[in-house]
């Protein structure tokens, strides 16, 4: 695991969108995982004056979120499918939305929908990068503390904690999806290489269970401890 401090979050959202074109721009067919919250908006949006300015193609590149709520049709104005069309979809005509895959929130069998959007990722091959956030009790997607280490794609009960931090998006607390579908622990460690980001003092305690090194499934990140090729990018604010 190769920690590092880019100080604060423009230089570290710059790194990480640097990292994503390169990725594209070497193999245009790449198989990105890609994630959604505050986290993550910096980080598309530099991403996506990266892909103008360079006039980069994206018919061929494959996506796949990590989560979406259960209930919330994809055009709510909090599903991740639309928090994805307005950070980053929708900023350059060349993304093809065969290629680009979230689950459906909204599915009529939740189930049934689970098992096909894990067998989706397994037919697009492993992700040659996976960016993840973390939240403040160490998940990695909505795998919360406890998730098994083996899980798949799958239904998640969301904790409190999450609950509440999500809340915010929402115009109350009692508006907060409590289910999500969400890529299992076992999904994630599949991809060829992992890139975490953490930035403000909220993810200072979860990072540094993270840094200790225990590997648990109390915190469904410590899981990245077996990978062989995860960076953690940081601002200062996270590590100190």
């Amino acid at each position: 695991m190769n920690v590092i401090n880019l100080k604060d979050r423009t230089t570290a959202s710059q790194y990480v969108a640097i990292e994503l074109l390169k990725q594209i721009k070497s193999q245009p067919n790449a198989v990105l995982g890609l994630a959604t919250g505050s986290t993550m908006i910096d980080i598309y949006k530099y991403l996506s004056e990266l892909i103008n300015v360079n006039h980069t193609k994206l018919n061929d590149v494959v996506t796949f979120n990590l989560d979406e709520y259960i209930g919330l049709a994809a055009d709510h104005e909090q599903s991740y499918h639309a928090y994805m069309k307005e950070n980053l979809f929708n900023h350059n005509s060349t993304w093809n939305e065969d290629n680009i895959y979230l689950p459906k929130g909204d599915a009529e069998d939740v189930e049934k929908e689970c098992i096909a959007y894990e067998q989706c990722i397994q037919d697009a091959g492993p992700a040659d990068i996976q960016i993840l956030g973390i939240g403040e009790n160490g998940h990695i997607g909505f795998n919360e503390p406890f998730s098994s280490f083996e899980s798949e794609t799958r239904v998640v009960d969301l904790t409190d904690s999450t609950i509440k931090a999500n809340s915010q998006h929402f115009d109350n607390i009692e508006d907060v999806p409590k289910q999500a579908i969400s890529m299992g622990l076992a999904s994630i460690m599949n991809a060829k290489r992992i890139i975490l980001i953490a930035f403000g003092s909220n993810k200072q305690e979860a990072i540094q269970q993270l840094l200790d090194g225990k590997v648990s499934e109390s915190l469904p990140a410590s899981i990245l401890h077996q990978h062989p090729n995860v960076e953690v990018i940081v601002d200062d604010s996270a590590l100190n």
